[in-house]
């Protein structure tokens, strides 16, 4: 079921800082990983924290930043019951 979700500050500055691309040189052939693959991953770390499926965020129209839908974590509600 989808809800409507709102994070903190802190929780929308450290997504808002992990999207932002950094300087880097290749040695070895390794890259780093990109702002979309570190999005994606602070997106699970909220999921995880806030009990959502981290892959279904969609923005709230007409409302700031911190405000956002996804579905439920059903696996994550049930554990808390």
């Amino acid at each position: 079921m989808r809800k409507e979700f709102e994070m903190t500050k802190n929780q929308l500055d450290e997504l808002m800082k992990a999207c932002k691309p950094v300087p880097y040189m290749i040695i070895g052939n390794m890259l780093p990983a990109s702002p979309q693959e570190n999005a994606n991953r602070a997106w699970e770390k909220l999921g995880n924290e806030i009990g959502f499926k981290h892959m279904t965020v969609k923005p709230v129209q007409g409302k700031g930043a911190a405000y956002f839908t996804a579905e439920e974590d059903e696996a994550k509600i049930e554990g808390e019951i």
